[in-house]
């Protein structure tokens, strides 16, 4: 093995320490997992921070993964084709709800709708494909903020936090704040906080390395979506996410597995 080789293994063997029981990691708790000197450690983080695929903690110097990987998973979503494979199951939430449903990826500092599925009852709401908001003031993008690297959600609270409604949270305090309740319950809320009168409730989608790659969220109405409701529907709405994660990563082996067994891949023919 050649030794540009060996440090591209290393690398990605510093990469794949990381994971949601053990998000942020000190250099010497790398070097013990992965087995390596810690200066080699210390140059494959310095390259990679610089590469934005690690941050590290200036205060207290532990490294969390960069905005980089979540880059890059967006590009295996549209080669899985979420888009395809999430439908099934947002249509069945929003035959649970009646409300409408949407499936959403950050970009940068907003939301983009990838899917939608309108309520069936008159009064709804107007949600369409390609459609871009705020994630700080949307459910849905509360549902993957709270699960990414501090730094990243300062950054793009530090793009401004506009006062879309009297319910818009003000302050990054606040917003911290409601990000450490999304933690624990497993879902985001949104009650007016970018529009008067739309309330909705959103979950994460999470990639095989356990980064929030997507949301979907079921929206409607506050007066008939409301806390109570969201509180009483956001564990089904976690629990689709959650399939449809499964649905993602089932079709991911099944191209890892057609590749294996492909002519080029066996060397049958040759």
């Amino acid at each position: 093995m050649s030794e540009s080789i060996r440090a591209v293994e290393r690398a990605l063997d510093v990469l794949l320490c990381f994971s949601r029981q053990t998000p942020e990691l000190t250099m010497t708790q790398i070097a013990e997992q992965v087995g390596m000197h810690k200066s080699t450690v210390h140059r494959l983080l310095a390259t990679l921070e610089k590469k934005r695929f690690v941050q590290r903690d200036p205060v207290i110097g532990s490294y969390r993964l960069g905005i980089r990987l979540l880059q890059m998973a967006y590009l295996t979503l549209e080669r899985n084709d979420l888009r395809q494979l999430a439908p099934p199951f947002l249509r069945h939430l929003g035959e649970q709800h009646q409300e409408t449903v949407h499936l959403s990826v950050l970009d940068d500092a907003d939301v983009i709708f990838l899917a939608v599925i309108e309520s069936p009852q008159r009064v709804k709401l107007a949600a369409a494909i390609g459609q871009r908001l705020p994630a700080f003031a949307t459910a849905s993008g509360k549902a993957m903020l709270a699960f990414m690297p501090c730094e990243t959600v300062q950054r793009i609270l530090g793009r401004g936090m506009p006062q879309y409604t009297q319910h818009t949270l003000r302050s990054s305090e606040d917003f911290f704040e409601d990000l450490r309740h999304v933690r624990e319950r497993g879902f985001a809320l949104d009650e007016q906080e970018l529009e008067e009168g739309i309330n909705a409730v959103a979950a994460p989608i999470f990639d095989l390395s356990d980064q929030p790659i997507a949301s979907v969220a079921v929206a409607g109405p506050a007066y008939r979506l409301t806390r109570e409701r969201m509180i009483e529907i956001g564990p089904l709405v976690l629990a689709t996410a959650h399939d449809i994660a499964q649905e993602v990563e089932m079709a991911a082996h099944h191209e890892d597995h057609s590749a294996e067994d492909s002519p080029a891949a066996t060397g049958a023919g040759a």
